[in-house]
C-alpha cells in the first residue's frame, strides 16, 4: 500500500527552527511533484512549498526565505527545513505527492496524515 508518512513536528518557540520530514512507501514507479500543504481549524488547506521532480520551487509568499524545500529521490522523501518560525506558522503540516503506482498508472496524489506544528510566542 502506497502512502506518506510525515515527521519532524513539534512545539517550538518563535525565531526557532524545525525540519520536517515525508516519506513515501509502497511500489512507487515515479514520484513527480511533491509539496507541503498546511491547515488550522475550520480553514482551508494552503499550500506552502513545492519541488518539481526536476527541482525547481515555489512558496508561498507568507514562507518565502524563512522556508526550504528539498527532496531525496533515492530515499523517496521530502523534506521543509522551516526556520525563523512565527505563531502564525502553527498548523498541522500534510505532505503531497504525485506518484505512480501499479494502481495509478497515469499519476495521482497522494495525501500524508499530517504533523503538527506549534510555534509559542
Amino acid at each position: 500500500q502506497v502512502q506518506l508518512v510525515e515527521s519532524g513536528g513539534g512545539l517550538v518557540q518563535a525565531g526557532g527552527s524545525l525540519r520536517l520530514s515525508c516519506a513515501a512507501s509502497g511500489v512507487i514507479f515515479s514520484i513527480n511533484d511533491m509539496g507541503w500543504y498546511r491547515q488550522a481549524p475550520g480553514k482551508q488547506r494552503e499550500l506552502v512549498a513545492r519541488i518539481t521532480s526536476g527541482g525547481s520551487t515555489n512558496y508561498a509568499d507568507s514562507v518565502k526565505d524563512r522556508f526550504t524545500i528539498s527532496r531525496d529521490d533515492a530515499k523517496k522523501t521530502v523534506y521543509l527545513q522551516m526556520n525563523r518560525l512565527k505563531p502564525e506558522d502553527t498548523d498541522v503540516y500534510y505532505c503531497n505527492a504525485e506518484m505512480t503506482t501499479p494502481t495509478s498508472l497515469l499519476g495521482m496524489y497522494y495525501w500524508g496524515k499530517g504533523t503538527l506544528v506549534t510555534v509559542s510566542s
